[in-house]
């Protein structure tokens, strides 16, 4: 991002109000290297193509933030690596982390990692510093450090059934889980803002939290989540694009000042929830609209948003979620000048 787009996302969340409203989105693995032209595999083993790509994406539409901006990842393999999941890497397909918990026991053997050694991380850090210098010439910093949640990573270490169900049935085993996740956080979180100095947000992405009901919500995922988002950063952005009903007037509590949520509710409806207190980036559908959709249906949805939210406070305009896979540059065009007019 640049200074002025930095200085513009600040004053949204902390809702000043501006003479338009921003468009942002997250992009990352699932829309970037199919969008540049290349295999998923050459986006991740190759720094360069992964460079090429991000500067591309910001080259076509300069008016657009991109979130967080070049982010370094290796898919939902990232975090699940360093606690020793065999990860599965296709040529052209998502990775895919396998799960290495078992049976519930297994908990109490599993080994907080190192974030400086261990799994893919140390490839992550070194891919952002190794090019800080080229992002920084081309006008844009890093501005986040970023992760999946405690949720989402137990989900993978031990897959997502399993993780449900041994909540409800043990869940002092889950707290353990949960415990030693949310440390190695701290940790990874720490090292990353440490490593790279214009780093001053903090991106959290779990979507299980939209899985689990108000009850589990406030036992398994607020106080964990309430620790990482009390580490210093003047944005606090969390994903989770699954319901969000009963968790979101929890939000601003633990911190959060900018949510990407599902298409599933209003702005409207998410504004009264959470009093207003917390910046939205969304929520136009984003397969059946913004991948799928003619420019008459992103002019629509973008016009039927507008019209229906009463304070465009605290508002950046995307999609409800992450970028997802095969959005044209035809339609992010209309998207765009959707927005503008």
């Amino acid at each position: 991002m640049t200074d002025k787009q930095w200085d513009t996302l600040k004053a949204t969340v902390s809702g000043r109000s501006s003479d338009e409203i921003p468009v942002g989105f997250i992009i990352d693995s699932p829309w970037l290297p199919n969008w540049y032209g290349c295999k998923i595999i050459d986006y991740f083993s190759s720094e360069e193509i992964w460079l090429k790509a991000n500067l591309e994406a910001l080259r076509r539409f300069p008016e657009i933030m991109f979130l967080p901006g070049f982010w370094s990842e290796f898919g939902m393999c990232t975090e699940p690596s360093a606690f020793g999941s065999k990860c599965v890497f296709y040529k052209d397909e998502f990775p895919f982390a396998e799960k290495v918990i078992h049976n519930p026991e297994e908990i109490n053997t599993l080994k907080k990692p190192n974030s400086e050694t261990d799994g893919l991380l140390p490839f992550m850090l070194n891919r952002l510093t190794g090019n800080r210098k080229a992002i920084e010439a081309a006008g844009h910093k890093i501005r986040f450090s970023v992760s999946r949640g405690p949720l989402n990573i137990a989900s993978f270490l031990m897959g997502t059934t399993e993780f449900m169900t041994t909540l409800m049935l043990e869940p002092v085993l889950i707290h353990a889980l949960l415990r030693m996740i949310t440390d190695f956080l701290l940790e990874w979180h720490t090292l990353q803002r440490k490593s790279i100095d214009s780093i001053d947000g903090i991106l959290i992405l779990d979507d299980i939290v939209g899985f689990i009901g108000e009850q589990e919500f406030r036992e398994f995922a607020y106080p964990y989540l309430k620790e990482l988002y009390e580490l210093p950063a003047s944005v606090k952005f969390f994903h989770n694009d699954a319901e969000c009903r009963v968790s979101v007037k929890y939000y601003p509590g633990l911190g959060i000042n900018l949510f990407n949520p599902g298409p599933q509710l209003s702005v409207n409806e998410l504004k009264s929830a959470t009093e207003g207190k917390m910046a939205i980036l969304g929520t136009i559908p984003p397969r059946d609209v913004l991948a799928s959709g003619t420019e008459d249906d992103i002019r629509d949805a973008v016009s039927r948003l507008l019209s229906e939210t009463t304070d465009h406070s605290r508002l950046i305009l995307s999609c409800g979620g992450g970028m997802p896979p095969g959005i044209s540059s035809e339609n992010i065009r209309a998207f765009l000048n959707a927005c503008r007019t």
